[in-house]
């Protein structure tokens, strides 16, 4: 079993897309200002949702959303850990907190436009 989609939610679509397409290059599959965003990850796709709008009855989907932050973790060696991390301090999004686990994991967090907290975790940490 492997995930096909993971969902995030957000309301301003124009600045999660500049943030997921040109701060980390995820290819955009489409893209409806008013109501979402699907993005391709290698075999998955992430999902943004303007949460108001996924939360009336629409296109037979039934009625879904959060409240709160969201929080996903992408997946990265060492090296490509300090790249992201280097990429990041240069497009200026603050680095909230990294961490060395007690088996060498690394983990750094930042928030996305829409203010979920987003991580890049080396594998290791559960594998």
């Amino acid at each position: 079993m492997k995930i096909l989609e993971t969902v995030l939610y957000g309301e301003n679509l124009a600045e999660c897309l500049d943030f997921y397409s040109g701060i980390l290059g995820l290819e955009v599959i489409s893209y409806d200002e008013a109501r979402d965003i699907f993005l391709k990850l290698d075999d998955s796709v992430l999902i943004i949702f303007k949460a108001s709008k996924t939360l009336i009855p629409d296109a037979g989907v039934p009625p879904h959303g959060t409240t709160g932050q969201g929080h996903i973790a992408f997946r990265a060696s060492h090296e490509e850990l300090d790249a992201w991390e280097k990429k990041l301090n240069a497009t200026g999004i603050k680095i909230i907190q990294s961490i060395t686990w007690k088996n060498g994991a690394k983990s750094i967090y930042f928030n996305d436009p829409a203010g979920n907290i987003l991580e890049f975790a080396t594998p290791d940490l559960w594998f």
